[in-house]
């Protein structure tokens, strides 16, 4: 299987932190007193997909894809349409596309991905295209009655340019997500004083953050290696 051949590459403090992940989660929802199946199984792929995303692997990105499906519904259940439209319309077609970049730029013949060093036109465009989703989102969410709808829309933001630099193989996609993870954390909170069956989504996010500062620190070091091996970026 394609998951035991990723997996077997793994270092021990990789292994390490995947496995404590999967504990937290698994206990964060054994300790509700409603059970979410649905918040669980997202939960325990989404941390997966994570530490093979730090790898630079594009299983990673196959499992981004499904961990976005399996949110959007969560989403959508408890009125977090923003983050429900941001999933199902703009982070699974958008990890679909980074499957795709990252699949035709491998690094040399490795099953880590080629990083690459974002031009100032492309973080120019970036910029311009995060503005102009957050305000158009913004208008929309708040049409339909979002719920939180600042952080919310402060999702939206963060996790377009998470995307974008996703995208472009960039290492700092991992710190656009880290404040991503922060923003849902504070949403998850917000859900889960009225419904305690949400409280695994919200140890679900703290372990995210965790994983994406542990992917950014990974990402630099693939491309200082890349580096000495191959020139400047």
């Amino acid at each position: 299987m394609e998951f035991i051949k990723n997996f077997k590459s793994l270092s021990k403090f990789e292994r390490a932190l995947w496995t404590i992940s999967l504990i937290v989660v698994a206990l964060s929802f054994l300790l509700a007193p409603d059970k979410d199946y649905l918040s669980l199984i997202a939960s325990l792929i989404g941390v997966t997909a994570l530490i093979f995303v730090s790898k630079g692997y594009v299983f990673g990105q196959i499992l981004t894809v499904i961990f976005s499906l399996f949110y959007g519904i969560i989403s959508y259940h408890f009125a977090y349409y923003g983050e429900m439209i941001t999933y199902l319309f703009m982070t699974s077609p958008m990890a679909i596309m980074a499957t795709i970049e990252w699949y035709k730029n491998p690094y040399k013949k490795t099953k880590e991905v080629k990083v690459n060093k974002v031009s100032k036109r492309q973080i120019s465009v970036m910029l311009i295209l995060a503005v102009c989703v957050t305000m158009i989102f913004y208008f929309v969410l708040r049409a339909i009655g979002n719920a939180n709808l600042f952080f919310s829309t402060l999702s939206i933001t963060t996790s377009f340019v998470a995307s974008y630099l996703t995208y472009l193989r960039s290492p700092y996609y991992a710190l656009a997500y880290s404040l991503n993870d922060i923003v849902l954390i504070v949403l998850w909170i917000l859900a889960s004083v009225e419904n305690v069956a949400y409280i695994p989504m919200i140890f679900c996010f703290v372990m995210f953050l965790v994983n994406d500062i542990y992917g950014f620190l990974n990402w630099k070091k693939m491309m200082i290696k890349q580096e000495k091996q191959n020139g400047p970026l």
